[in-house]
């Protein structure tokens, strides 16, 4: 009679102590959400501060007499460190939170970038032309801001530990397979038409980016999560796919840095961020659906408001590169508007923490003043 009573005692305490792990468990992972949104946050606002900061070292040196070369001045130097700082905190991010949320949150840059932009413009103005002028950009600032806020709030959930064994077996999986399969072909038919057929539309360079940066974030995601765990006392380095996907990593880098760098040579720089962040986002956000499932279990209306808050960002950042103008060469100021094209989009990048690098040691960069 005792053992039935404490049986049923047990079974009566198992659901207040099952709600309270979940609701811990909840909890736990809106705090880590949290915590990679904000270094993702803080890695694109750094980033372009720094972006600027060079900008400004070479606009100086070019428009100035001064025989020394841009490495050898403090501005460029500080600009590199905080690049790197920037990129660390971007690379952190995608060890915490689920690539859905980190990818869209490059928004921030091209917010930053525009408002340094207005701050540090050349010309005289008055009150009425300036709010003429800049309206389209504080409207795209405002629905930047909105749409990251959305996505914040609304972005999924799914915090799988980033272990040798989950990721081969997401690696090996038949939707991943699938999608890989279909991106190989699409991504050959579009070589072959960008190289044979000089099909140079833009949308067809920066769909090659797109596909190049979805396996760019995909790998990171991969190799951040294995170094935290590493970090935090569960080595993972000693799985091969670690190295597999590092390799994969810096590859789809190198490659997508070269054809964003051909395709600011024949484009507008504001016209590929605009088409280039859109593109990008959308295919790094199904690439990370499909391989970390990261919208499994998510309720309808999480899903919608959280692909409304893609679509208010997107259009948030299509207002703010609308709004400017062609290049003008050696300014006094910092300008985005004079920014080389391939250190402009590199704010726009879901990969940028890698592309970035890679880009700074371009010969177009360096040629531009």
């Amino acid at each position: 009679m005792d053992g039935v009573l404490g049986a049923a005692l047990q079974l009566q305490q198992l659901p207040p102590t099952s709600s309270a792990d979940s609701a811990s468990e909840a909890s736990f992972s809106y705090k880590e959400n949290l915590i990679g949104a904000l270094l993702a946050i803080f890695g694109h606002l750094v980033v372009s501060i720094a972006l600027n900061l060079q900008k400004y070292c070479h606009i100086r040196l070019a428009g100035s007499k001064d025989p020394r070369a841009y490495f050898k001045t403090k501005t460029w130097w500080l600009g590199l460190f905080l690049m790197l700082l920037g990129e660390l905190g971007v690379f952190a991010s995608y060890a915490f939170a689920p690539l859905s949320l980190i990818v869209p949150l490059s928004a921030v840059s091209m917010i930053a970038s525009a408002i340094i932009g207005i701050i540090f413009i050349k010309e005289k103005w008055k009150p009425k032309d300036f709010l003429r002028r800049y309206v389209l950009s504080f409207v795209g600032c405002g629905l930047a801001i909105v749409g990251t806020y959305l996505l914040v709030t609304f972005a999924p959930n799914s915090h799988e530990k980033m272990t040798g064994e989950n990721i081969t077996r997401h690696l090996v999986s038949w939707p991943f397979l699938l999608y890989m399969l279909v991106e190989i072909v699409l991504f050959c038919l579009l070589l072959y038409f960008y190289k044979e057929k000089n099909a140079n539309s833009v949308v067809v360079i920066l769909l090659l980016v797109a596909l190049l940066g979805s396996m760019t974030v995909v790998t990171v995601k991969a190799v951040a999560g294995m170094l935290m765990l590493s970090i935090q006392g569960t080595l993972q380095l000693h799985y091969p796919i670690f190295y597999v996907m590092l390799v994969c990593m810096v590859a789809t880098a190198v490659y997508q840095a070269a054809f964003l760098s051909q395709a600011s040579q024949m484009y507008d720089s504001s016209l590929i961020a605009s088409v280039g962040y859109i593109l990008s986002t959308t295919v790094a956000i199904t690439a990370g659906a499909v391989f970390y499932l990261d919208f499994l279990g998510e309720d309808a209306l999480h899903i919608c408001m959280f692909a409304l808050g893609c679509l208010i960002a997107f259009l948030g950042v299509f207002l703010i590169t609308r709004n400017r103008k062609k290049s003008i060469p050696f300014e006094p100021y910092i300008s985005m508007d004079a920014m080389p094209a391939c250190l402009c989009i590199a704010t726009l990048c879901p990969s940028s923490h890698l592309t970035q690098l890679v880009r700074m040691v371009c010969k177009t960069c360096m040629t531009r003043g």
